[in-house]
């Protein structure tokens, strides 16, 4: 297994039903992380003299952020993945290659998905928003609350409702390829090769100059900034390939004549719960690190559609329950998935840092904790559980297709969708405690 490893996944029509978009990603982290969801709403910032603090630096502000949903370690200020009210999601990755990691303090990449979903409301603006912001203050730090170093260069795979961009850096030099249709996915390793649709203005020369690239054969950026033979990257036993065979094997399960006449495809959002779930590929972790929380997102093409964004906020996805959230007006606050907040005794922000670790479990978190010491040890507990975990979200799955199919959004119930949804299973993990 590796290290600190997430997968992130997109499929676009034709791989789809009924012409949507699907996002999903496993955030796998160290297995003692919290790992929280919090929304923040729009803002307007008058004052542009203040600057925005995020993990460990100060940054400019803008004049405008949109509202935000974001699965994050509960540490930090970036996020592992999230969505914003446009309908652009974000996930990032830890990539290494020849170009050395830098260990000083400056944005983390969790940071620049925060970033990028604050002030982009298209996939390719959020593209943009990070590699300026890559170029202007650059990538480095500890990626893990603790005393070990931990510090990595960043990929991303960010979707709106039309398309899709992978973003691989390798310190401020980066290199971006567009996904306009079937699936696509991201791991722990350069991915793109030669399909280069934007890139850094210095990329090739760099490479030239530090002898990685002859200057007369294609390039290949994946095998010029990393070690990888990408020739052999297809065939390996990693997750990135486990994680396109299970793409391409949901893809190509639609009926025999819809394959011929590649008109549809079979991917649906709760196939791609089904991959994140997916163990005996590796996708979904265990051991010091794992799978510490999940997200999958509907984005529909059409714009009357509402975009709808699933998260679990507990480890393991195949024991959690993955909850909706809608953006709409007054959401509610999602209190039971955020987690206790430190403010200037925080560790993480008086140096030297990480000097204790404080305990940072939201109720979802301590709930779904203790359910998993009582099932562990009581199989038939553990099976009335996840019966009850599973039919709790098959109520809320056809819910949430039937605001799809029918175009109709109650907004007065969608405010507490998600808070809702939290109390629910913490209901289901209470009652199997108690009895």
């Amino acid at each position: 297994m590796e290290p600190c490893s997430c997968d992130t996944f997109v499929a676009l029509p034709p791989a789809t039903v009924d012409n949507r978009i699907i996002f999903g990603k496993n955030s796998d982290r160290l297995c003692d992380e919290v790992q929280e969801v919090v929304y923040f709403p729009a803002a307007v910032h008058e004052n542009l003299r203040e600057h925005l603090q995020c993990t460990y630096i100060e940054i400019d502000q803008v004049p405008e952020t949109y509202a935000v949903v974001l699965s994050r370690p509960a540490w930090l200020w970036g996020a592992e993945m999230g969505a914003n009210e446009h309908g652009v999601c974000i996930g990032n990755e830890a990539v290494w290659g020849r170009e050395e990691v830098c260990d000083e303090e400056a944005l983390l990449g969790m940071d620049l998905v925060r970033l990028g979903l604050e002030r982009a409301d298209t996939a390719e603006k959020a593209l943009n928003v990070i590699v300026d912001l890559l170029e202007k203050y650059g990538q480095g730090g500890n990626c893990s609350e603790g005393r070990m170093v931990f510090s990595y260069h960043n990929s991303f795979l960010i979707a709106d409702r039309k398309e899709a961009w992978i973003l691989e850096t390798a310190g401020k030099y980066w290199a971006a390829e567009k996904v306009q249709e079937g699936v696509r996915n991201i791991s722990n390793q350069l991915s793109i090769t030669t399909k280069i649709d934007r890139e850094h203005p210095d990329l090739r020369n760099y490479a030239k100059q530090k002898g990685w690239w002859d200057g007369k054969t294609e390039f290949d950026f994946a095998a010029t900034y990393s070690y990888l033979d990408t020739a052999k990257m297809m065939l390996s036993p990693g997750r990135y390939c486990e994680g396109y065979k299970l793409l391409n094997k949901h893809k190509v399960l639609a009926r025999p004549s819809r394959i011929i006449l590649n008109k549809n495809g079979n991917i649906t959002f709760e196939t791609m719960m089904e991959i994140l779930r997916d163990k005996p590929s590796g996708i979904n972790m265990e051991g010091e690190f794992l799978t510490t929380a999940s997200m999958v997102s509907i984005l529909p093409q059409d714009s009357n559609l509402p975009c709808i964004h699933f998260f679990t906020g507990t480890p393991d996805p195949e024991r959690s329950v993955f909850k909706p959230f809608i953006f709409v007006p007054n959401v509610s606050q999602l209190l039971d998935t955020s987690s206790p907040t430190f403010d200037l005794e925080d560790p993480v922000k008086k140096k030297p840092r990480f000097q204790f670790k404080p305990d940072r479990r939201h109720p979802l978190y301590q709930e779904h904790q203790q359910a998993l010491e009582v099932i562990d040890k009581k199989e038939e507990k553990a099976k009335t559980m996840l019966d009850n975990m599973r039919k709790l979200e098959k109520e809320l799955f056809k819910e949430m297709e039937s605001i799809l199919q029918n175009k109709h959004l109650d907004v007065d119930k969608i405010v507490n969708l998600f808070p809702q949804c939290a109390k629910d299973e913490i209901r289901i993990y209470k009652s199997n405690i108690s009895s």
